[in-house]
């Protein structure tokens, strides 16, 4: 009869430091897991099996959200339609990359890092993704056709390529240009785990801060004047969501206050994936709502972009962001042994 053997698990003094997370003691996947292992392991509970599950499942969800849209709008040949289009295909695409790179990201050390370069990556795109929608649904009435308006979606452009950057950097450094440096040596994920931390958030969070520039102005002007548009309680919801996800991923909360408690079920990351993605449905609803109440008021007064400037700004932070991607994983092949061991294998 076939029996079927799931991997083995680890503890925490079993697997290099670079794989280790603050207060996770036990569930540790091993480092040198083959591939068919790490498809295993999502049907095993692991310290990484719902960080999988819990944006796997949401990818679908927002793809039948895309086709369900599909039907109901003519999403694919309708202009206006175009930037919520190319935001919906980044809420899909962001959280199966992460879910790909939790699944794969114990092959080996190097396999770890270019998984999160991906995850990175993806999440990037996410946001200029909410940066197209936002320039063409959620700006103020008096910021329409501004030079903040005009310069708004290429800044965000230039803010996904310096996210996914900063972000690379913050596991790496810059090995690959100075890996016999002394500042470089002093400067991985492993030997300076907090600025390694603070990189990692600030490439994500000042994108999100610009992008949700126009939004933060309207839910003043609400604030101040009491307005009643049914939308703005949707988009607090999603600012308090986006606020728990920042808060969460910093804290490493509840395990960092009780290790070995939540190793399987409860800790910081999961809740950081279901509070993002929550976010994300806020979000997407909040769009969704202000793209189909302002349509009249929006074509009349405001000229929306070709699908050559929508792809174009997708397709070239792609580009420029797989670009960054190449150079950070070729770098992780091209240093010494000696030194790739001292830098990613130390415990």
């Amino acid at each position: 009869m076939l029996s079927l053997k799931l991997p083995r698990q680890l503890n925490i003094n079993q697997v290099p430091q670079v794989f280790r997370e603050q207060g996770i003691l036990f569930g540790y996947r091993h480092p040198r897991s083959s591939a068919t292992d790490c498809l295993l392991s999502v049907f095993q509970m692991t310290n990484e099996t719902l960080n999988i599950w819990t944006h796997f499942l949401p990818a679908w969800y927002f793809l039948w959200k895309l086709f369900a849209l599909s039907y109901s709008l003519d999403i694919w040949n309708d202009m206006y339609a175009w930037p919520f289009l190319a935001y919906m295909i980044t809420c899909c695409i962001y959280p199966f990359t992460s879910s790909c790179a939790h699944t794969f990201s114990t092959m080996s050390t190097q396999a770890r890092h270019i998984c999160y370069f991906f995850d990175y990556g993806a999440l990037s795109m996410y946001s200029l993704g909410s940066a197209i929608a936002y320039s063409a649904y959620i700006f103020p009435e008096e910021w329409i056709k501004s030079t903040f308006h005009h310069y708004y979606v290429p800044i965000a452009v230039l803010n996904t390529v310096i996210s996914t950057g900063l972000s690379c950097y913050s596991r790496l450094g810059a090995p690959y240009l100075h890996y016999n440096s002394d500042i470089m040596e002093r400067f991985s994920e492993v030997q300076q785990p907090r600025l390694s931390k603070t990189l990692r958030m600030l490439a994500f969070v000042y994108p999100y801060l610009f992008d949700s520039i126009p939004l933060f102005y309207r839910l003043y002007l609400c604030t101040k004047e009491s307005c009643m548009e049914s939308v703005i309680p949707v988009h607090y919801k999603h600012c308090v969501f986006a606020f728990l996800t920042c808060f969460i991923f910093a804290a490493h909360l509840p395990e960092r206050l009780a290790p070995g408690r939540f190793d399987y079920i409860g800790h910081s990351h999961q809740l950081f994936h279901v509070c993002g993605i929550i976010g994300t449905h806020f979000q997407m609803e909040a769009i969704f709502m202000d793209m189909n109440a302002r349509q009249n008021w929006l074509l009349a007064s405001s000229s929306f972009p070709s699908l050559c400037q929508t792809v174009g700004s997708i397709g070239i932070s792609i580009i420029i962001s797989l670009t960054i991607i190449g150079v950070f994983s070729m770098a992780l092949y091209s240093m010494p042994q000696s030194s790739r061991k001292e830098k990613l294998y130390r415990h």
